[in-house]
Formats: C-alpha cells, sequence, structure tokens
C-alpha cells in the first residue's frame, strides 16, 4: 500500500467511529507496525534520541551543531536516534557515523518532504505518528531537542509530560539553545507563575547552548543511574 493511502487511512480513523471490521482491520495493521518496528530496533543499544528542524540545510549553524553534538554523545557509547529524516536529524546521525558510531531512525511515511537520510546503520518506516513516538520513547534514555517546529514541540512536550505523571522513569531532556527557545522558556515562566506546572517540573529539563555541557548532562544522568553498559558497534550490527 502506497503512502497516500496510508496517509488517508488514518485521516478517516481519527475521523470518528468506523465499522467494527474496519477499526479491527486497522488495529491489526497499527500492531503490525509495533512488531516491525521492534523486529529492526531490538537490538540498537542504549539510545540517545536527538529532534529538531527537518528544514535545517548543511550550512545552517544548527546543523553543525546537531552534528557535532552527536558525534560526541555517540563517542560515549550510546546509538544516535532520530526521526529518520532530513535537517537536525540527518545532522544528528551523520554526526554518529563521523565517529564511528551507531546510528538509527525511525522514519515517518509522509506523501511529502520525508525520506530516510544517507547516515543511517538501521532504520524502520513507520506509517502512522503515534506509532514512531512509541518506539522512539521505548529505546531512548535521553532526548536532546534542538531548534524545531510544532514536531519537534510535539515531541519534546510529550516525553515531558510522561516523565512529569511518572509514567516512564525520569531521564535527561535537554534543550539546546537559549536564545530560539526563549519565548518557550518564558511562556513555562507564565505557567509557574499561574500555578498550572510546580516548581519541581522545571527540573525535568536542563537548557544550554553548550555541547560538552550537554553531553556531560546526558551522561551523568543516565549510564550509572541506570546502569547502562554500552555495546560495541560491531555486535548489533551483524544482527
Amino acid at each position: 500500500m502506497n503512502k497516500q493511502n496510508f496517509n488517508k487511512e488514518e485521516i478517516k480513523f481519527l475521523a470518528g467511529p468506523q465499522s467494527r471490521i474496519k477499526d479491527f482491520w486497522f488495529t491489526l495493521k497499527v500492531v503490525w507496525e509495533f512488531i516491525k518496528g521492534f523486529r529492526v530496533l531490538h537490538f540498537v543499544g542504549p539510545c540517545i534520541t536527538v529532534f529538531g528542524s527537518a528544514r535545517f540545510k548543511e550550512d545552517h549553524p544548527y546543523y553543525k551543531i546537531a552534528r557535532e553534538l552527536s558525534g560526541k554523545i555517540a563517542q560515549k557509547g550510546f546509538t544516535i536516534m532520530t526521526g529518520g529524516g532530513p535537517g537536525a536529524m540527518e545532522a544528528a546521525n551523520r554526526g554518529a557515523k563521523d565517529v564511528g558510531g551507531r546510528s538509527v531512525g525511525c522514519n515517518i511515511v509522509l506523501p511529502f518532504e520525508q525520506h530516510p537520510n544517507p547516515y543511517l546503520d538501521k532504520f524502520t518506516n513507520i506509517n502512522y505518528f503515534f506509532v514512531r513516538k512509541v518506539l522512539l520513547l521505548k529505546y531512548s534514555y535521553g532526548l536532546v531537542a534542538m531548534p524545531g517546529g510544532f514536531g519537534t514541540l510535539d515531541e519534546l512536550f510529550e516525553v515531558l509530560t510522561l516523565i512529569q505523571t511518572t509514567m516512564i522513569k525520569k531521564y535527561p531532556v535537554v534543550i539546546f539553545g537559549k536564545e530560539y527557545h526563549k519565548k518557550l522558556l518564558e511562556y513555562i515562566d507564565d505557567m509557574l507563575k499561574n500555578e498550572t506546572i510546580s516548581p519541581e517540573d522545571l527540573d525535568l529539563f536542563f537548557v544550554t547552548d553548550n555541547i560538552d555541557e550537554a553531553v556531560e548532562f546526558i551522561v551523568t544522568h543516565t549510564i550509572e543511574p541506570f546502569g547502562l553498559k554500552p555495546v560495541k558497534k560491531e555486535k548489533w550490527l551483524g544482527e
């Protein structure tokens, strides 16, 4: 089935109740998407997921930062996981490859724009955003949110919500780019002033412009707290 048909299927599913048989078949397709993702990603090792705009070109400053940052994270033994597409995602996967690290992607199939970037050791194509979100969360021990658009903020706040509500264990969340995220951080401060979040919720993320600070924060809050033992690349590439 082509990507256009999958897109129409999801729109129809979310439009309201369908016949029971149609909802059942859609559910089976979703289950298959999960199984496919589990099979591809099972042996990837502990991952740090990097989000960011798909629109950054190679000469953009944030592309270069995402590439360098991801390379340094990969040197600590982590697999770099992204949404598998262009822009900041490509930069992150490329940074891992630069240093001989592991690079994987969970690519969303869209009718436009998104295709797997060429710096992936392994990837899975996913047709439904909600399945992709689960897979990115399932294999991640940390998150870096580079400057991005609606999709990046969607992923960022979903992770923060899950940590805040203790649905997942607390892991390091880095928001990179103080100036870019200035208005967002001011809005979060307003939420605190209006008591829609708690003071301790500000401890759920770390904001920085410094690559080494970001790497240190991730390492400090992952390897020992989670008892991680990063594996060598060849052990899972041979699977």
